[in-house]
């Protein structure tokens, strides 16, 4: 396959082990694989994975919590289980294995790259520079008190609370902006930081961000600067792609716009949104199956 070539044919399979997803292959093979992540939604990103399969990628997309036997919430969650992503694209036969996350997922992302160094690429979409607490209950059912969202070899990682003193600004009927919440906690909890900082200049793989100067969620592009500025001093290489305008949910063409929420603004507008993505793909793509890659894989 050429480069900026789609495959005409996928092939599909539902994974039912050790987690809920769906495998995406080409039928012509691939050397280059993705493990696609979706945030705090929790859900299967199946359209996502699709468009990287055309792509001439291998894509997994998993869930990753709230599912049969996992925390309800986004609460101590073993690393591991994104290693077993990494495991599974690798025993299909990928050489060159990618994490793309978004949000949570692209924090997942992030830590997965940090401590497996069999990750070759992290594409890291609206991310934050810091390990958060849980968002949502853990596997005993409880929400507080606060805890990790991650785990590494059973131990939970450092990270920083919410400060449940935070109030919205808008009327609680409404979608509301939560930038604000995240603010308040790094100046309450501001000596946590560096213990909770994530250490990207760590990890082996190369390094894309994605992030919207108009994020109501989190300071994305804030996070993904700092993120940006660890790597270059350590001499790792990193990416950022940004549009001032675009908010939380970048989408890629093929995409369509997010669904608008009643709970949450995530800021930028549809248009934006898209020009950031559209803007983004190529970069993405590349750098998920650059042109060196060898698209099938050749038997000895």
């Amino acid at each position: 396959m050429r480069d900026g070539e789609s495959a005409s044919e996928i092939v599909e399979h539902k994974v039912t082990a050790p987690w809920e997803g769906v495998l995406l292959e080409p039928a012509a093979g691939s050397c280059a694989g993705v493990l696609v992540l979706a945030g705090s939604s929790g859900r299967v990103d199946r359209r996502r994975a699709q468009l990287l399969a055309q792509q001439g990628l291998v894509a997994l997309a998993i869930r990753w919590f709230g599912g049969p036997g996992q925390a309800a919430g986004i609460c101590e969650i073993p690393l591991e289980t994104f290693i077993a992503g990494v495991d599974l694209l690798r025993s299909r036969g990928v050489e060159r294995v990618g994490v793309l996350g978004v949000s949570k997922g692209a924090e997942a992302a992030l830590l997965t790259a940090v401590h497996e160094p069999l990750v070759d690429m992290v594409v890291a979409v609206s991310p934050t520079a810091l390990v958060w607490c849980n968002v949502g209950p853990g596997l005993d059912g409880h929400r507080h008190p606060h805890r990790s969202s991650w785990t590494w070899r059973g131990r939970p990682l450092p990270f920083v609370p919410m400060d449940d003193s935070w109030r919205p600004a808008e009327r609680a009927d409404g979608p509301v902006a939560i930038g604000g919440w995240y603010d308040l906690s790094e100046r309450t909890f501001a000596t946590r930081l560096d213990a909770a900082a994530i250490p990207v200049e760590r990890a082996r793989a190369d390094v894309l961000l994605i992030a919207g100067g108009d994020d109501a969620m989190w300071p994305s592009l804030r996070y993904a600067e700092q993120l940006a500025a660890r790597r270059r001093t350590a001499g790792r290489s990193v990416r950022l792609l940004t549009r001032a305008d675009a908010g939380h949910r970048p989408r890629f063409p093929g995409e369509g716009p997010a669904d608008p929420s009643p709970t949450f603004r995530y800021g930028g507008t549809p248009r934006a949104d898209a020009m950031l993505g559209e803007l983004a793909w190529g970069p993405v793509v590349h750098a998920l199956r650059p042109p060196r890659a060898v698209p099938v894989c050749e038997s000895n």
